[in-house]
């Protein structure tokens, strides 16, 4: 069935319905707009609070306030942290979607500031002065399982673990995973990992719990800039449109959609992006590919060399046959 996906997919039927649900309800998925991204975390604790997802560590990688490093079976939701060096003065602006309400600057108009008692903080000489290597800016994003229209994962998996639902999402049911790992190089993304306390597969599920009660995911319900934002896929690509068009004409011209395009080499993520710089900077491949697309015809070559060698052995053994 999954192979037959990418061939199904291409005309009117989504996901869903060439999975085999007869009536499904309209595909659902994540809009990530990174540039209201705080790196504030709440996804993660939010994600693994509502899944009872491991703890992973909690490791600072050293090199930055990323503390999970990447995605993985403890790790549903990753909070990227890039540091780029660039001047302050040319950092980019305009990128906060509106401004603070007129009532909310009002009322904050005629009060002082008040001291809370917390400690400052200066040099240990108390000089302070520009430092050259603070001319840096944050690009944070949340990332995320892509739930690809053509997932090669559910092509290769054996027992059914990986299964399409009627939402379009692509979930793993840990009971019935044996944990031959074969999902985990086929991502090509790098999602999919393995539980070392068990040896299973394990990754986003899109919260199919809640929204199977018509709840939305746990990480966009937590958001406070909704950076993550839920919806149907199609009102979610127009919205995202419409957020790069505002972007340029504020110009803020680095922004761009990842992973919008249905024609792309995955037929479309439904979990995409809005970066403001190169996917490799956020760790994301360039031009992601299904990475079962040429199993069909792998499988057709390999049948028609075992027929050549079938032939080839009769005309040596059979009797007459070289006559």
């Amino acid at each position: 069935m999954a192979l037959d996906l990418r061939e199904a997919t291409g005309g009117e039927r989504d996901p869903a319905t060439a999975g085999g649900y007869a009536e499904p309800p309209e595909r659902v998925g994540f809009f990530t707009d990174t540039s209201v991204c705080i790196g504030c975390k709440a996804c993660e604790v939010a994600c693994k609070e509502w899944n009872a997802v491991p703890e992973d560590g909690l490791l600072f990688t050293g090199m930055s306030y990323d503390n999970t490093g990447s995605l993985g079976a403890d790790s549903w939701r990753h909070v990227a942290f890039i540091e780029q060096p660039r001047r302050l003065g040319r950092q980019e602006t305009h990128l906060a979607p509106t401004e603070l309400p007129p009532d909310l600057l009002r009322s904050a108009g005629g009060r002082t500031a008040v001291s809370l008692g917390l400690p400052a903080s200066a040099p240990p000489d108390g000089h302070v002065a520009a430092a050259a290597d603070m001319d840096f800016r944050w690009l944070m994003s949340s990332d995320v399982c892509k739930h690809c229209t053509h997932a090669a994962c559910l092509d290769v998996c054996p027992t059914g673990a990986l299964f399409r639902t009627e939402f379009g999402t692509v979930v793993v049911q840990e009971d019935v995973c044996n944990g031959c790992g074969y999902c985990v190089p086929a991502c090509p993304y790098g999602v999919i990992d393995k539980r070392p306390s068990n040896g299973l597969v394990s990754k986003c599920t899109l919260c199919y719990d809640r929204l199977s009660v018509g709840q939305e995911p746990a990480c966009a319900k937590s958001c406070p800039t909704d950076s993550i934002q839920f919806g149907e896929l199609a009102e979610l690509r127009e919205r995202a449109a419409g957020r790069v068009r505002d972007l340029h004409d504020a110009g803020v011209t680095s922004a761009r959609l990842y992973g919008a395009d249905p024609q792309d080499g995955v037929g479309g993520a439904g979990a995409f992006f809005l970066l403001l710089d190169e996917p490799e900077v956020y760790g994301l491949p360039p031009d992601p590919v299904v990475t079962t697309r040429d199993l069909p015809a792998m499988w057709r070559r390999a049948g028609l060399a075992a027929v050549g060698l079938l032939v080839a052995l009769a005309a040596v053994t059979i009797p007459g046959a070289r006559r």
